[in-house]
Protein backbone atom coordinates (compact mmCIF):
# COMPACT_ATOMS: atom_id res chain seq x y z
CA UNK A 1 0.00 0.00 0.00
CA UNK A 2 1.50 2.82 -0.91
CA UNK A 3 1.59 6.24 1.27
CA UNK A 4 -0.76 8.05 -1.00
CA UNK A 5 -3.79 5.72 -0.19
CA UNK A 6 -3.26 5.26 3.33
CA UNK A 7 -6.34 6.82 5.39
CA UNK A 8 -5.69 7.19 8.76
CA UNK A 9 -8.02 7.04 11.79
CA UNK A 10 -8.21 10.33 12.38
CA UNK A 11 -8.87 11.20 8.32
CA UNK A 12 -11.79 8.81 8.51
CA UNK A 13 -13.44 9.88 11.37
CA UNK A 14 -13.03 13.65 10.12
CA UNK A 15 -14.46 12.32 6.96
CA UNK A 16 -17.46 10.64 8.31
CA UNK A 17 -18.27 13.11 10.68
CA UNK A 18 -20.85 14.39 8.66
CA UNK A 19 -22.59 11.61 8.56
CA UNK A 20 -23.14 11.60 12.23
CA UNK A 21 -25.86 14.69 13.14
CA UNK A 22 -24.72 14.31 17.39
CA UNK A 23 -21.11 14.45 16.11
CA UNK A 24 -19.02 17.28 16.40
CA UNK A 25 -15.87 18.47 17.39
CA UNK A 26 -15.94 16.59 20.78
CA UNK A 27 -16.65 13.06 19.33
CA UNK A 28 -13.27 13.53 17.19
CA UNK A 29 -11.27 14.29 19.86
CA UNK A 30 -12.40 11.58 21.74
CA UNK A 31 -12.23 8.72 19.38
CA UNK A 32 -8.50 10.23 19.04
CA UNK A 33 -7.81 10.01 22.74
CA UNK A 34 -8.92 6.99 22.86
CA UNK A 35 -6.29 6.36 19.86
CA UNK A 36 -4.10 7.72 22.02
CA UNK A 37 -4.28 5.61 24.85
CA UNK A 38 -4.33 2.19 23.13
CA UNK A 39 -1.03 2.97 20.97
CA UNK A 40 0.90 3.79 24.39
CA UNK A 41 -0.98 0.65 25.80
CA UNK A 42 0.29 -1.66 22.39
CA UNK A 43 3.62 -0.16 23.10
CA UNK A 44 3.80 -1.23 26.60
CA UNK A 45 2.43 -4.87 25.88
CA UNK A 46 5.58 -5.55 23.43
CA UNK A 47 7.82 -4.26 26.58
CA UNK A 48 6.63 -5.74 29.65
CA UNK A 49 8.64 -8.58 30.00
CA UNK A 50 11.70 -6.24 29.99
CA UNK A 51 9.79 -3.25 31.87
CA UNK A 52 9.07 -5.82 34.68
CA UNK A 53 4.91 -5.14 33.92
CA UNK A 54 4.04 -8.81 33.81
CA UNK A 55 2.22 -10.84 36.32
CA UNK A 56 -0.17 -10.01 39.50
CA UNK A 57 -0.31 -6.94 40.71
CA UNK A 58 -1.33 -7.94 44.53
CA UNK A 59 -5.15 -6.95 44.70
CA UNK A 60 -8.44 -7.70 43.01
CA UNK A 61 -10.74 -5.76 41.89
CA UNK A 62 -14.54 -5.28 42.55
CA UNK A 63 -15.10 -8.50 40.90
CA UNK A 64 -13.33 -10.03 43.23
CA UNK A 65 -10.53 -11.29 40.32
CA UNK A 66 -7.11 -10.75 40.94
CA UNK A 67 -5.53 -7.90 38.84
CA UNK A 68 -2.35 -8.18 36.76
CA UNK A 69 -0.27 -5.32 36.58
CA UNK A 70 -0.78 -4.63 32.91
CA UNK A 71 -4.55 -4.18 33.84
CA UNK A 72 -3.67 -1.58 36.54
CA UNK A 73 -1.81 0.35 34.02
CA UNK A 74 -4.09 0.58 30.90
CA UNK A 75 -6.53 1.56 33.76
CA UNK A 76 -4.83 4.30 34.44
CA UNK A 77 -3.47 5.03 30.69
CA UNK A 78 -7.24 5.22 29.63
CA UNK A 79 -8.55 7.05 32.37
CA UNK A 80 -6.15 10.19 32.23
CA UNK A 81 -5.79 10.12 28.63
CA UNK A 82 -10.12 10.67 28.82
CA UNK A 83 -9.47 13.35 31.82
CA UNK A 84 -6.97 15.30 29.69
CA UNK A 85 -9.52 15.13 26.59
CA UNK A 86 -12.60 16.84 28.31
CA UNK A 87 -14.76 15.42 26.50
CA UNK A 88 -15.98 12.85 29.10
CA UNK A 89 -17.81 13.78 32.24
CA UNK A 90 -17.95 9.81 33.22
CA UNK A 91 -15.51 6.71 33.04
CA UNK A 92 -16.98 3.43 34.17
CA UNK A 93 -14.05 0.61 34.20
CA UNK A 94 -14.35 -2.75 35.11
CA UNK A 95 -11.35 -2.33 37.02
CA UNK A 96 -13.11 0.43 39.41
CA UNK A 97 -15.74 -0.03 42.04
CA UNK A 98 -17.81 2.91 41.24
CA UNK A 99 -17.94 5.29 38.49
CA UNK A 100 -14.99 7.92 37.65
CA UNK A 101 -15.97 11.41 37.68
CA UNK A 102 -13.54 13.60 35.10
CA UNK A 103 -14.68 17.26 35.15
CA UNK A 104 -15.57 17.60 39.24
CA UNK A 105 -15.20 21.18 38.43
CA UNK A 106 -18.18 21.05 35.95
CA UNK A 107 -16.81 23.86 34.06
CA UNK A 108 -16.97 22.23 30.71
CA UNK A 109 -20.40 20.15 30.95
CA UNK A 110 -18.54 17.02 28.69
CA UNK A 111 -21.22 15.39 26.52
CA UNK A 112 -20.04 11.86 26.68
CA UNK A 113 -19.99 8.85 29.43
CA UNK A 114 -17.60 5.95 28.83
CA UNK A 115 -17.51 2.43 29.64
CA UNK A 116 -14.30 0.17 29.15
CA UNK A 117 -12.67 -2.89 30.27
CA UNK A 118 -9.07 -1.60 29.86
CA UNK A 119 -7.14 -4.91 29.20
CA UNK A 120 -9.38 -7.74 28.22
CA UNK A 121 -7.83 -11.06 28.67
CA UNK A 122 -4.52 -9.70 30.47
CA UNK A 123 -3.53 -12.89 32.32
CA UNK A 124 -2.79 -14.31 29.02
CA UNK A 125 0.09 -11.71 28.39
CA UNK A 126 2.52 -13.90 30.35
CA UNK A 127 2.08 -16.38 27.56
CA UNK A 128 2.12 -14.00 24.80
CA UNK A 129 -1.08 -14.28 23.65
CA UNK A 130 -3.51 -11.67 22.01
CA UNK A 131 -5.57 -9.42 24.38
CA UNK A 132 -7.37 -6.54 23.97
CA UNK A 133 -9.38 -3.37 24.98
CA UNK A 134 -13.26 -3.09 24.69
CA UNK A 135 -14.93 0.58 25.14
CA UNK A 136 -18.17 1.92 24.81
CA UNK A 137 -19.26 5.73 24.11
CA UNK A 138 -22.87 7.40 25.21
CA UNK A 139 -24.27 10.61 25.01
CA UNK A 140 -24.84 11.57 29.03
CA UNK A 141 -28.49 11.99 30.03
CA UNK A 142 -27.50 14.38 32.73
CA UNK A 143 -27.81 17.84 31.59
CA UNK A 144 -25.33 19.51 33.97
CA UNK A 145 -22.79 18.94 36.77
CA UNK A 146 -20.25 15.70 37.53
CA UNK A 147 -22.95 13.37 35.64
CA UNK A 148 -23.84 10.31 37.19
CA UNK A 149 -24.40 6.35 37.67
CA UNK A 150 -27.18 6.90 35.71
CA UNK A 151 -25.27 8.14 32.72
CA UNK A 152 -23.55 4.50 32.36
CA UNK A 153 -26.52 2.64 33.44
CA UNK A 154 -27.94 3.26 29.72
CA UNK A 155 -29.31 0.13 27.35
CA UNK A 156 -26.57 -0.89 24.94
CA UNK A 157 -29.11 0.69 21.80
CA UNK A 158 -28.04 4.33 23.12
CA UNK A 159 -24.84 3.54 22.26
CA UNK A 160 -23.17 6.39 19.61
CA UNK A 161 -19.81 4.50 19.21
CA UNK A 162 -18.35 1.15 20.19
CA UNK A 163 -15.21 -0.18 19.20
CA UNK A 164 -12.34 -2.56 20.70
CA UNK A 165 -8.40 -2.84 20.05
CA UNK A 166 -6.82 -6.13 20.01
CA UNK A 167 -2.68 -6.00 21.35
CA UNK A 168 -1.70 -9.26 18.56
CA UNK A 169 0.54 -9.70 16.16
CA UNK A 170 -0.49 -6.16 15.08
CA UNK A 171 -2.57 -3.77 16.59
CA UNK A 172 -5.92 -2.89 15.33
CA UNK A 173 -8.36 -1.03 16.24
CA UNK A 174 -11.92 -2.39 15.23
CA UNK A 175 -15.21 0.31 15.67
CA UNK A 176 -18.44 1.34 14.91
CA UNK A 177 -20.36 4.93 14.94
CA UNK A 178 -23.73 3.44 13.85
CA UNK A 179 -22.37 3.50 10.06
CA UNK A 180 -20.69 0.07 9.41
CA UNK A 181 -17.71 -1.39 10.96
CA UNK A 182 -14.20 -0.34 9.80
CA UNK A 183 -11.09 -1.88 11.05
CA UNK A 184 -7.70 -0.18 11.61
CA UNK A 185 -4.21 -1.38 11.80
CA UNK A 186 -1.44 0.43 13.58
CA UNK A 187 1.76 1.42 10.96
CA UNK A 188 4.54 1.47 13.64
CA UNK A 189 6.43 3.43 10.91
CA UNK A 190 4.36 6.77 10.91
CA UNK A 191 2.72 5.89 14.53
CA UNK A 192 -0.50 6.35 12.96
CA UNK A 193 -3.41 3.70 12.51
CA UNK A 194 -4.52 3.21 8.93
CA UNK A 195 -7.57 1.57 7.49
CA UNK A 196 -6.79 -1.94 6.65
CA UNK A 197 -10.46 -3.36 6.86
CA UNK A 198 -13.34 -1.17 5.71
CA UNK A 199 -16.65 -1.93 6.08
CA UNK A 200 -16.66 -5.27 7.95
CA UNK A 201 -19.34 -7.80 7.64
CA UNK A 202 -19.09 -11.31 9.68
CA UNK A 203 -20.34 -13.80 7.52
CA UNK A 204 -23.91 -15.46 8.20
CA UNK A 205 -22.70 -18.93 8.62
CA UNK A 206 -19.35 -20.19 10.05
CA UNK A 207 -17.54 -23.29 10.82
CA UNK A 208 -16.05 -23.04 14.25
CA UNK A 209 -17.87 -22.25 17.86
CA UNK A 210 -15.49 -20.67 20.52
CA UNK A 211 -16.31 -21.69 24.48
CA UNK A 212 -14.70 -22.66 27.15
CA UNK A 213 -15.95 -26.74 27.23
CA UNK A 214 -14.35 -27.82 29.87
CA UNK A 215 -17.68 -26.02 31.72
CA UNK A 216 -19.85 -28.40 29.38
CA UNK A 217 -21.33 -30.01 32.51
CA UNK A 218 -22.71 -26.95 34.27
CA UNK A 219 -24.55 -25.52 31.04
CA UNK A 220 -28.19 -25.70 30.63
CA UNK A 221 -29.40 -27.78 28.92
CA UNK A 222 -30.62 -26.13 25.43
CA UNK A 223 -26.82 -25.18 25.73
CA UNK A 224 -25.44 -28.62 25.70
CA UNK A 225 -27.78 -30.16 22.98
CA UNK A 226 -26.11 -26.79 20.74
CA UNK A 227 -22.93 -28.07 21.42
CA UNK A 228 -23.79 -31.53 20.50
CA UNK A 229 -25.38 -30.44 17.36
CA UNK A 230 -21.85 -28.66 16.84
CA UNK A 231 -19.99 -32.11 17.00
CA UNK A 232 -22.26 -33.99 14.98
CA UNK A 233 -21.38 -34.31 11.01
CA UNK A 234 -23.47 -33.13 8.70
CA UNK A 235 -22.14 -32.23 5.33
CA UNK A 236 -25.01 -29.72 3.56
CA UNK A 237 -24.57 -27.40 7.02
CA UNK A 238 -20.50 -27.98 7.31
CA UNK A 239 -20.62 -29.74 10.47
CA UNK A 240 -18.83 -30.99 12.99
CA UNK A 241 -17.67 -27.64 13.33
CA UNK A 242 -14.02 -26.95 14.83
CA UNK A 243 -13.79 -25.42 18.33
CA UNK A 244 -11.17 -22.45 18.22
CA UNK A 245 -11.01 -21.02 21.98
CA UNK A 246 -8.68 -18.47 22.71
CA UNK A 247 -9.66 -17.20 26.85
CA UNK A 248 -9.54 -13.54 25.24
CA UNK A 249 -12.60 -12.31 24.18
CA UNK A 250 -11.61 -9.58 22.43
CA UNK A 251 -9.37 -12.61 19.94
CA UNK A 252 -11.99 -14.99 19.70
CA UNK A 253 -14.40 -12.12 18.81
CA UNK A 254 -12.86 -10.46 16.54
CA UNK A 255 -11.86 -14.10 14.47
CA UNK A 256 -15.53 -14.95 14.15
CA UNK A 257 -16.29 -11.50 12.61
CA UNK A 258 -13.52 -12.05 10.08
CA UNK A 259 -14.47 -15.50 9.23
CA UNK A 260 -17.64 -16.05 10.58
CA UNK A 261 -18.29 -18.61 13.90
CA UNK A 262 -20.16 -18.17 17.50
CA UNK A 263 -18.70 -17.45 20.91
CA UNK A 264 -20.57 -18.22 23.82
CA UNK A 265 -20.31 -17.49 26.95
CA UNK A 266 -23.35 -19.18 28.59
CA UNK A 267 -24.51 -19.13 32.56
CA UNK A 268 -23.19 -21.79 34.55
CA UNK A 269 -24.23 -23.66 37.77
CA UNK A 270 -21.58 -21.62 39.59
CA UNK A 271 -22.19 -18.54 37.29
CA UNK A 272 -26.32 -18.48 37.12
CA UNK A 273 -26.28 -14.98 35.67
CA UNK A 274 -23.38 -15.26 33.29
CA UNK A 275 -19.67 -13.94 33.82
CA UNK A 276 -19.13 -11.21 31.58
CA UNK A 277 -19.94 -8.06 32.02
CA UNK A 278 -23.03 -6.06 30.39
CA UNK A 279 -21.25 -3.15 29.82
CA UNK A 280 -17.89 -3.78 29.32
CA UNK A 281 -17.90 -6.76 27.02
CA UNK A 282 -20.84 -7.38 26.21
CA UNK A 283 -23.25 -4.23 24.78
CA UNK A 284 -20.06 -2.75 22.83
CA UNK A 285 -19.19 -5.84 21.25
CA UNK A 286 -23.31 -6.51 20.69
CA UNK A 287 -23.54 -3.09 18.92
CA UNK A 288 -20.28 -3.63 16.73
CA UNK A 289 -21.49 -7.41 15.72
CA UNK A 290 -24.86 -5.93 14.76
CA UNK A 291 -23.59 -3.13 12.64
CA UNK A 292 -21.95 -6.10 10.76
CA UNK A 293 -24.65 -8.28 9.71
CA UNK A 294 -24.32 -9.77 13.30
CA UNK A 295 -26.19 -11.40 15.97
CA UNK A 296 -26.28 -10.96 19.93
CA UNK A 297 -27.87 -12.33 22.64
CA UNK A 298 -28.17 -13.49 25.90
CA UNK A 299 -30.37 -16.91 24.97
CA UNK A 300 -33.55 -15.50 25.09
CA UNK A 301 -33.50 -11.80 23.67
CA UNK A 302 -31.46 -9.19 22.67
CA UNK A 303 -28.16 -7.79 24.55
CA UNK A 304 -28.13 -4.82 23.50
CA UNK A 305 -32.64 -4.40 25.65
CA UNK A 306 -31.51 -5.05 28.44
CA UNK A 307 -31.28 -2.67 31.22
CA UNK A 308 -28.78 -1.95 33.11
CA UNK A 309 -29.62 -1.64 36.79
CA UNK A 310 -25.64 -2.06 38.20
CA UNK A 311 -22.25 -1.14 36.93
CA UNK A 312 -20.93 -4.52 37.02
CA UNK A 313 -23.87 -6.74 35.81
CA UNK A 314 -23.23 -9.62 34.23
CA UNK A 315 -25.27 -11.60 31.36
CA UNK A 316 -24.76 -14.79 29.39
CA UNK A 317 -24.29 -14.05 25.77
CA UNK A 318 -24.04 -15.58 22.38
CA UNK A 319 -22.65 -13.28 19.59
CA UNK A 320 -21.34 -13.59 15.82
CA UNK A 321 -22.78 -15.07 12.78
CA UNK A 322 -26.58 -14.37 12.54
CA UNK A 323 -27.71 -18.22 11.59
CA UNK A 324 -25.51 -19.69 14.32
CA UNK A 325 -26.90 -17.48 16.64
CA UNK A 326 -30.04 -17.92 16.03
CA UNK A 327 -29.73 -21.54 15.92
CA UNK A 328 -28.56 -21.47 19.84
CA UNK A 329 -31.60 -19.68 20.58
CA UNK A 330 -33.46 -22.39 18.86
CA UNK A 331 -31.92 -25.30 21.11
CA UNK A 332 -32.26 -22.84 24.54
CA UNK A 333 -36.01 -21.94 23.43
CA UNK A 334 -36.86 -25.91 22.53
CA UNK A 335 -35.08 -26.73 25.98
CA UNK A 336 -36.74 -24.41 27.73
CA UNK A 337 -40.19 -25.20 26.43
CA UNK A 338 -39.80 -29.01 27.52
CA UNK A 339 -38.72 -28.08 30.98
CA UNK A 340 -42.42 -26.34 31.88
Amino acid sequence: MSIESVTTLGQFIIDRQKDFPFAKGEFTRLLADIGIAAKTISREVRRAGIAGIIGKAGNQNVQGEEQQKLDVMANKLFIECLRKGGEVCVVASEEEDEIIHLDPSCNNNPPYVVAMDPLDGSSNIDVNVSIGTIFSVYKRVSTEGMGSKEDALQQGMYQVAAGYILYGSSTMMVYTAGQGVNGFTLDPTIGEFCLSHPNIQIPKNGKTYSLNEGNYSTFPQGVKDYIDYCHQTDKDTNRPYGSRYIGSMVADFHRNMLKGGIFIYPATKDAPKGKLRLLYECNPLAFIAEQAGGRATDGYGRIMEIQPTELHQRTPIFIGSENMVKKAEEFIAKSSQAAV
